[in-house]
């Protein structure tokens, strides 16, 4: 077992072989073996059985751990300690171990324990022929001169054998050759090496080069061997001067070419090689002054090359004169003789001159208009001397030609300034040499304007919006005129006037800039005063004669909202009073807030909110309609005095608001109620009388219904009958999708009299924004609907506005009492409720209308001219408007505008005067309720 210290690398080998040395002289004497083995031997090569050989016992070998010491880093030896044999146990390599020494000893060492041990042994290693002479080189070169003596001795490159003795280099042998021998010398070593001998004269001329192989043997057997190639190299000797291959060359060079450019190659030959053989090119001395300036001579090849330039007209031929040497010793010369001639080129341009030119020329001006002189001169002969001129297509000019190389530039076109006030024109001269060589020049040829073009706008007619109220003096519309003209042709003046015959509106209304067509108002406009201007825009330039322009200017003006509502109903100033019973159900129509605005479209449309009562939990207004109604029952703690603030808003931005203010009375029941139930019970006989009462009431209520409703039917069929013929034509929607544009009759829609016809334009956006009239009527509903009345005839004045209506200056005689009952108030008396969510108008024109409507009756129900006649329902307006006209054919939003006491026909009653509760009215319902319930 291998100590653990050896293991380890802690001690090293030296350190233990000195100590087991030490060791074994102390116990013992060494005892040396010696074995004798060829190199190369396999491994596991048997060396010799140191176990006999030393006489130690075989059987205690494992025990006392025999092993082989040496002091190489390699272990090439080892012991089987089964069998006492020593073995190869790495390769041996004679050369590796000893190199060239003639003997090659190992030294080993070998160790036994238990007792401890030291015993030496030598292995002599034997050499074999394993390797082949070796020469330095794979190749030798030998440079020879042809002009060597014989004899003269060339030593060769040795060979190398790494073996010793009679395996290492004996000798050399060469191929064989007819000029060279060789000769094998002895060192004083041992070593040969070899000499070649030159035994005849080389010839280069001949043989320029000699291949030989020289071999070297080994003394081994078999014999070992390996050859050298040897090439030898005929050094040359001037023995030869150069030669041309002709005397004279001859070559063609354009006069354009340019430096660089090849002319000819002249070669001459020289049989030497080496600096013998290299030839220099030169220029001779015979050559005349310039030659050198204007070509170059390639020194080794002999190229000859331009230099400078050349010019056919100077020199037409050249004569050179160039030598040959070569570069060796005493070098001789050769002459040749080189001719150039040059070819004539198209290497000049052709020149032209502008003589006189003729601008600005008139835009006016005849054909055939001389503009400009040219001459054209070009410095070469022949074809390339001759020049032709061009324009550039396409221009209004052209030129001819009536002497050589001169040319007339005419106008060959109308000019227009306004289309290119200025030509520059490229003129080309170009020759006829081949490739054709051209110029340039360029003339400046200016047109001068003529007054022959009117002002001229982007657009025939104008359509302006200006919002009312506008700033005087703000610009409105800025006119885009021009003149294609010459500025002073082109200087613009704008002048406003009326169209038709109307006067007044320029220097009142509008004004406009003379120099700038600047277009502005000097007055606010008014939309309810006018609402459309058309005048015109006259503009003339500054030629000779004047020419004129003129644009059609419509000035719209568009609504904006600067009219607060209006209250039509109750009226400002007078104390209307509305009685209302207590113990009136939820419900219940109590009145209605009548407001106008004198503004168009969304700025008219109004709303009703209900600001400010005594008990905002009692009372509620219709958003669109303005219907006070009651919002819960009458209770008996409510305050007998109920004064409404109603809130009339319009649509604007901003929106405008008024407030309307109405007062209501909350009365007790009647006194013949009271009386009736003195103590809250009777007797009997009342009790069978107010029975048969009851019963009588309720067959009176039913005849009287079903009277009623057979009037009713009676009536419609009547109607109907009337207004047959009227809606027998469809009527379309005025939202269908239009065209160019739709026309909403309101004579054909029964909405107005032939006298009061409008025309209205909408499109598919008239929802979301007012429609404007191209051709509005009068300035607002009430002058329209006076004038139109004051321009009638009496028979249709009676027709519009009733029976006893006369027109004016024919006033019928005032009504008596025009004060309503309660059936004839807002509403059907509590039995109908109005819209709370009614529609807004469709179009500004449908408020309009109905606005004059309104208009017409509320001044005449204060007035008392005449009475509202008419059924209920029909506000009145079936006597003015025709029978066929009742509120069935306006749409519900006009609730929003109602007059009170449209629903019925004014009458002179007592009762009503007085303002007494019908009979059928909800106090006596519930009073009946009373007694059905007793």
């Amino acid at each position: 077992m291998v100590p653990e210290a050896w293991r380890s690398g802690l001690v090293s080998t030296g350190r233990v072989v000195g100590v087991l040395l030490l060791l074994g002289a102390l116990n013992k004497a060494s005892t040396i073996i010696h074995y004798e083995i060829l190199e190369e031997r396999e491994k596991g090569f048997t060396v010799g059985n140191v176990v006999a050989d030393l006489g130690l016992d075989l059987g205690s070998l494992s025990a006392r751990r025999l092993r082989v010491v040496s002091g190489a880093s390699r272990r090439f030896f080892e012991v089987n300690w089964e069998t006492g044999e020593m073995f190869v146990n790495d390769r041996l390599d004679r050369e590796e171990l000893c190199g060239t020494l003639p003997s090659c000893t190992v030294t080993l060492e070998l160790v036994v324990e238990s007792p401890l041990e030291l015993f030496s042994a030598e292995v002599v290693i034997q050499d074999i022929n394993d390797n082949n002479p070796a020469f330095p080189t794979g190749e030798m070169k030998l440079e020879i001169s042809e002009a060597m003596a014989p004899g003269t001795r060339f030593p060769l490159e040795s060979a190398h054998d790494p073996d010793v003795g009679s395996n290492s280099l004996q000798t050399y042998e060469l191929s064989h050759n007819e000029y060279f021998a060789l000769r094998v010398q002895t060192r004083e070593d041992g070593t040969k090496y070899a000499e070649l001998v030159l035994e005849h004269s080389l010839d280069r001329e001949r043989e320029p080069s000699l291949q030989l192989v020289l071999t070297a043997l080994d003394g081994g057997t078999p014999a070992r061997s390996t050859s050298l190639p040897i090439r030898i190299t005929v050094l040359d000797a001037n023995d030869n001067a150069p030669a041309f291959n002709q005397s004279l060359y001859r070559a063609r060079v354009p006069e354009d070419a340019p430096p660089g450019t090849r002319v000819a190659q002249v070669l001459a030959t020289d049989l030497d090689e080496g600096l013998n053989g290299e030839i220099v090119y030169s220029f001779g001395s015979h050559n005349r002054a310039g030659v050198r300036e204007l070509f170059a001579l390639d020194l080794v090849t002999g190229i000859l090359t331009i230099k400078g330039r050349l010019d056919f007209e100077d020199t037409k031929l050249h004569e050179i004169y160039i030598q040959a040497k070569d570069k060796g010793a005493n070098p001789e010369g050769a002459h040749c003789k080189v001719l150039v001639e040059v070819v004539d080129v198209n290497d000049n341009a052709p020149e032209i001159t502008v003589t006189s030119v003729y601008s600005p020329v008139p835009e006016d001006a005849p054909l055939g208009t001389v503009i400009a002189l040219l001459s054209v001169t070009d410095l070469d002969a022949g074809e390339n001397g001759l020049v032709t001129c061009e324009v550039p297509p396409g221009l209004p000019f052209s030129l001819t030609s009536s002497l050589k190389n001169y040319f007339t530039l005419k106008t060959s076109a109308v000019l227009d300034r306004e289309t290119a006030p200025e030509y520059n024109l490229s003129i080309t001269a170009r020759d006829a040499g081949s490739p054709s060589l051209s110029a340039l020049s360029t003339v400046r040829v200016q047109v001068s304007d003529v007054n022959d073009n009117p002002p001229q706008s982007s657009q025939s007619s104008y359509d302006v919006y200006v919002e009312e109220n506008n700033l005087p003096g703000v610009p409105i519309l800025n006119l885009s005129v021009w003149d294609p003209d010459a500025p002073q042709n082109a200087r613009l003046s704008f002048f406003l006037f009326e169209q038709g015959a109307e006067t007044g509106l320029v220097g009142h209304y509008f004004t406009i800039n003379r120099d700038s067509g600047v277009l502005s108002s000097l007055v606010p406009l008014d939309y309810e005063d006018r609402r459309e201007f058309e005048l015109t825009a006259h503009i003339s330039d500054g030629g000779t004669p004047v020419l004129t322009t003129n644009i059609s200017v419509n000035i719209f003006v568009t609504d904006r909202n600067d009219n607060a509502p209006q209250v039509l109903y109750p009226r400002p100033g007078q104390n209307s009073v509305e009685m209302l019973s207590r113990g009136t159900a939820a419900g219940h129509v109590v009145s209605r807030v009548v407001g106008w605005d004198a503004d168009a479209g969304h700025n008219a449309w109004l709303s009703y909110s209900l600001l400010g009562a005594p008990n905002q939990s009692l009372f509620a207004v219709g958003l669109h309609t303005g219907q006070v109604s009651t919002a819960r029952p009458v209770q008996d703690t409510d305050s007998p005095r109920q004064t409404l603030t109603v809130l009339i808003t319009d649509n604007g931005q901003p929106s405008l608001s008024t407030t309307a203010t109405l007062t209501v009375s909350v009365t007790e029941e009647s006194p013949e109620a009271r009386a009736e139930f003195p103590s809250g019970s009777a007797p009997r006989e009342q009790n069978k009388n107010l029975t048969f009462y009851l019963l009588l009431s309720l067959i009176l209520v039913s005849v009287g219904f079903v009277v009623t409703v057979l009037g009713v039917i009676i009536f419609k069929v009547y109607k109907w009958k009337q207004s047959r013929d009227l809606y027998r034509a469809p009527v379309s929607s005025l939202y269908r999708t239009p065209g160019t544009s739709l026309h909403a009759d309101a004579v054909r829609g029964g909405l107005m009299p032939p006298h009061l016809y409008h025309q209205v334009y909408l499109t598919t956006d008239s929802r979301r924004s007012d429609p404007l009239l191209k051709k509005p009527g009068a300035a607002s509903p009430l002058a329209s609907r006076q004038n139109t009345l004051r321009s009638c005839d009496p028979v249709f004045y009676r027709q519009v506005l009733g029976a006893e209506s006369a027109p004016p200056g024919q006033q019928a005689p005032p009504n008596t009492d025009w004060r309503f009952s309660q059936a004839q108030r807002p509403g059907t008396s509590g039995s109908q409720n109005g819209d709370e969510t009614g529609t807004w108008p469709n179009n500004q024109f449908d408020t309009e209308m109905l606005q004059a409507m309104i208009l017409a009756s509320a001044s005449e129900a204060a007035d008392g001219s005449s009475t509202l006649g008419g059924g209920a329902g029909t506000m009145g307006l079936s006597a003015r408007y025709g029978p066929q006209f009742t509120l069935q054919h306006v749409p519900d939003y006009r609730q929003n505008v109602y007059i009170p006491g449209s629903n019925a026909t004014l009458t002179n009653a007592p009762g009503k005067r007085d303002g007494k509760t019908p009979a059928g009215g909800n106090g006596n319902k519930k009073k009946s309720g009373k007694k059905e319930k007793k």
